[in-house]
């Protein structure tokens, strides 16, 4: 029951920084997009890889809408 991923997968740039690692994220590289409550991955909390504001990232959008999973930051 395995969904492909690229088709659930954006790019976005860090707008906000807020506790407990969460970011509020743009989605699209334009700027145009809309803003949505991302997390970051396992992975990258295990390889305490750091998100700042202004970088880009990779994500998989939840099917339902609202959240977001960082898994790779681009910048």
């Amino acid at each position: 029951m395995t969904e492909s991923a690229e088709a659930n997968t954006a790019i976005g740039v860090v707008e906000e920084v807020l506790p407990n690692s969460l970011f509020r994220v743009r989605v699209g590289e334009d700027g145009e997009g809309e803003l949505v409550l991302a997390y970051l991955a396992g992975k990258m909390r295990l390889h305490r890889i750091r998100v700042l504001m202004g970088d880009r990232v990779d994500m998989v959008l939840d099917p339902y809408g609202g959240r977001a999973r960082i898994v790779r930051r681009l910048t």
